[in-house]
């Protein structure tokens, strides 16, 4: 092999690389995003009722950057709930520190959250949605805590803290 076809090789490899890697972090929401929801909204009504920052994760599948929540040090009782539509999907009693950055339980609130494959950034995934309105949680991983060995690693923004409240009957 020639070193020039060589280097044409890498850099055309590399950009194809940077350039799946982009479209994958800015694709449209995904799967989720496609089903049928108990509440649906047009992306422009979405975009009036959240933040920016809350339509990027919830219904972008965006990340926001690592230990930016106040979510990931609250330590009250209560309930965390998803922004887009109140539905109750984390308790506290169920949230420890991972370390990660993000916050993070080992459980969800009973029939709470879907899940789907996430095959983006060249790995796959479990992302979990709001079952109610489809909004992008984050991910669970098989790296957390007794009882369940789950980490369920959720976007600060994409939720709501109200102190005090307890589990849904």
């Amino acid at each position: 092999m020639k070193r020039r076809n060589f280097l044409y090789g890498t850099a055309g490899a590399a950009v194809a690389l940077m350039g799946g890697a982009f479209t994958m972090r800015n694709r449209p929401g995904g799967k989720a995003m496609a089903e049928t929801f108990e509440i649906t909204r047009s992306e422009d009504e979405w975009r009036k009722v959240l933040t920016p920052e809350q339509f990027a994760v919830l219904r972008k599948e965006d990340t926001e950057r690592a230990f930016t929540s106040p979510l990931n040090t609250e330590k009250r009782a209560g309930m965390f709930h998803c922004a887009g539509c109140d539905l109750p999907v984390y308790s506290s009693e169920t949230k420890f520190d991972s370390g990660t950055g993000w916050p993070s339980f080992w459980q969800s609130i009973p029939d709470a959250i879907g899940t789907k494959e996430d095959n983006s950034f060249f790995m796959t995934r479990t992302e979990c949605h709001c079952r109610r309105c489809g909004g992008h949680l984050g991910h669970i991983f098989d790296d957390g805590p007794a009882p369940t060995g789950k980490r369920h690693c959720i976007n600060g923004v994409a939720m709501t803290f109200k102190p005090g409240a307890t589990m849904p009957s």
